[in-house]
């Protein structure tokens, strides 16, 4: 376990070492036309902004290649222990019994169909269409589904077929 915080705590500073140049370029550049904003006296707004871009635009371009040798030693490193570290250690690997203290999904679920009467319904009555009698009985009656040998023609081959007859 200690393997992988570690390995967290190492994303965090590559993601440090990644954004940390830019944001401190923009926020150089920002200082800058700040000052030069209160000499002049001109206060708008967007000046900042089109260098700002530049510059950050400039950073990635010039560090782009060593942002990207940090990402691939990061992506190595993650792959190595994914499977030289993990599976070779015993405290990651399930025991043998684990299902026995993990309620099963199925059984879940049939908690979830009993307690719903619709779908406890239409599970009772597979294989079989819903068809709504409500003009003359209150619940409504399952008849038996239409079976088909496999899979229908789409549109296309509908008109196909029957050009053809």
């Amino acid at each position: 376990m200690e393997v992988l915080v570690e390995y967290l705590g190492k994303g965090f500073m590559v993601m440090l070492a990644i954004s940390m140049p830019c944001v401190l370029m923009a926020a150089l550049v920002g200082l800058v036309v700040g000052i030069l904003q209160a000499v002049t006296q001109v206060q708008e707004q967007t000046i900042a902004a089109a260098p700002k871009i530049v510059i950050v635009f400039l950073t990635i371009v010039i560090l782009g290649g060593y942002f990207i040798k940090i990402l691939t030693n990061f992506v190595f490193e993650g792959a190595s222990i994914a499977f030289n570290v993990v599976p070779k250690s015993d405290t990651y690997v399930l025991p043998e019994d684990y299902f026995k203290y993990t309620r099963p999904f199925s059984a879940e679920m049939q908690d979830k169909i009993r307690a719903n009467s619709s779908l406890n319904k239409a599970l009772i009555n597979k294989g079989k269409i819903k068809w709504d009698a409500s003009s003359t009985t209150k619940s409504p009656i399952y008849i038996n589904a239409k079976q088909t040998s496999g899979v229908e023609p789409n549109f296309i081959e509908r008109l196909k077929i029957q050009n053809k007859k």
